[in-house]
C-alpha cells in the first residue's frame, strides 16, 4: 500500500519545482506517478486527467486530488492536495512580500524571460503524449474544437458537455450491443452434435 508520506512528498516536490502554471505540472505528475513510482498506469492517468480538465478548478490541484484518491482514497487525496499547495502558497507569500523591491530588477526580468521556452515545452509535452494514442479523426476533432475556441470565441464548456454526452451514449450503445449479442448466443438452439473427445 502506498504511504501517505510518499504521496505528500511526491506532490510537494512537484509543486516546488514546477514553473508556468497547472499544465506545466502535468508532465512532472505523469513522470512521478507512472515512470518513477508505478502507482498508476498510463491509461488510468489520462483518464484522471480528462476528469480533472472537465470540472471547475485549477487542473494541477484537480489532478493531484484524483491521483491521491486513486492511490489511497480520501486521505491520499488530502495528502496530495496539501503537498502540491504548500510550495505555491509559500512562494507566492514571499513574492508578495518582496516583489515590489525586485520587480524592476534586470536580473529577475532576464530569469523570467529565460524560463518561458521551458514553460512552453512543459505545457506542450502532455498534449503531444495524449495525442499519441488518438486516431486521426479524434485529432482532427480536437483541432477543430481548438480553432472554434480560439477564433470564434466558443466556450470550451460546450465542447466538454457535448463530448461527455456523446461518450456516455457511445458507452451505453456498446454495452447494449454486447449484452444483446450475449443473449442471442445463449438462446441459440443446440445443433445436436456431440463434442468429440
Amino acid at each position: 500500500m502506498v504511504s501517505l508520506g510518499h504521496i505528500f512528498w511526491s506532490f510537494l516536490k512537484i509543486g516546488a519545482f514546477t514553473f508556468g502554471g497547472g499544465y506545466a505540472m502535468i508532465p512532472l505528475i505523469e513522470a512521478e506517478m507512472i515512470s518513477r513510482r508505478g502507482w498508476l498506469s498510463r491509461e488510468e492517468f489520462y483518464g484522471q486527467l480528462a476528469i480533472a480538465q472537465s470540472i471547475p478548478g485549477p487542473i494541477a490541484l484537480n489532478t493531484a486530488v484524483f491521483v491521491g484518491y486513486k492511490t489511497r482514497g480520501v486521505k491520499g487525496a488530502f495528502a496530495a492536495l496539501v503537498g502540491v499547495v504548500i510550495p505555491s502558497f509559500v512562494i507566492i507569500l514571499l513574492i508578495a512580500s518582496f516583489f515590489a523591491e525586485f520587480k524592476d530588477n534586470s536580473v529577475v526580468a532576464a530569469a523570467f524571460k529565460g524560463m518561458r521556452p521551458a514553460v512552453v515545452a512543459l505545457i506542450a509535452a502532455p498534449l503531444i503524449n495524449m495525442a499519441k494514442g488518438m486516431s486521426w479523426w479524434k485529432i482532427a476533432l480536437a483541432l477543430a474544437a481548438a480553432t472554434a475556441i480560439w477564433l470564434a470565441g466558443v466556450s470550451p464548456v460546450w465542447f466538454i458537455a457535448v463530448g461527455a454526452v456523446v461518450g456516455l451514449a457511445w458507452s451505453f450503445r456498446s454495452e447494449g450491443a454486447t449484452v444483446g449479442g450475449a443473449e442471442e448466443s445463449s438462446r441459440k438452439p443446440d445443433d445436436g452434435k456431440e463434442v468429440e473427445r
